[in-house]
């Protein structure tokens, strides 16, 4: 069955995952500052990687739910569901620049060339930023449609470095349930996308 919502609907609905989209936030600050958390800095740097790549998940989810239900609006919400992407892998980056290295630039660089499972999570942030800054109509309208659409194929570069990050750093810990759950969920995803551009 198609569904078309109306632009008033849909504004609803954009209004609900954007305060849905805080609440991981909202939950991170409330446990850290009430002093219920044992080690603050893993909770908060776990919590805003983890929800990178649930929004990452959710991004990349829009496109084939759009094409199997034939609900064309979907696309409507991909921004959105980027731009908290980008948003919690900032929080993500700034937490371990602020609270593993205090802002020490120099520190922070020796840290991402010495460990690997760092240096993919940073190329994966760096790779993000234009991404974020080209998501506007006014930026679409400025690279044109093609352009747009080949810088933001970077996604599926990204994909697989922060599956690769997240690998290494559960490595240490002979912990890979979540990054095999999230490893299975893009590949589908990024799957999709190769088959149906093969019967093109």
């Amino acid at each position: 069955m198609v569904f078309n919502p109306s632009p008033k609907q849909i504004g609803w609905l954009k209004g609900a995952i954007f305060a849905l989209a805080l609440v991981p936030l909202l939950r991170m600050v409330y446990l850290t500052v009430s002093g219920q958390l044992v080690d603050p800095l893993e909770f908060i740097t776990r919590g805003t990687g983890d929800w990178t790549l649930y929004f990452l998940c959710f991004t990349l989810a829009v496109t084939p739910l759009r094409r199997l239900s034939k609900w064309n609006w979907l696309i409507k919400l991909r921004r959105m569901l980027g731009l908290f992407m980008f948003f919690y892998g900032l929080l993500h980056f700034m937490t371990f620049l602020w609270f593993d290295h205090f802002f020490d630039v120099q520190e922070m660089w020796k840290d991402v060339l010495k460990r690997p499972f760092i240096t993919v999570g940073f190329i994966a942030f760096v790779l993000l930023i234009p991404l974020a800054v080209t998501s506007t109509n006014a930026m679409v309208k400025r690279l044109g449609g093609k352009r747009w659409q080949w810088l933001h194929r970077l996604i599926y570069v990204i994909a697989p470095l922060a599956i690769l990050h997240f690998w290494w750093m559960k490595a240490g810990k002979h912990d890979f349930i979540q990054p095999t759950i999230f490893g299975v969920i893009l590949s589908v995803l990024l799957l999709m996308r190769v088959w149906w551009a093969a019967r093109k």
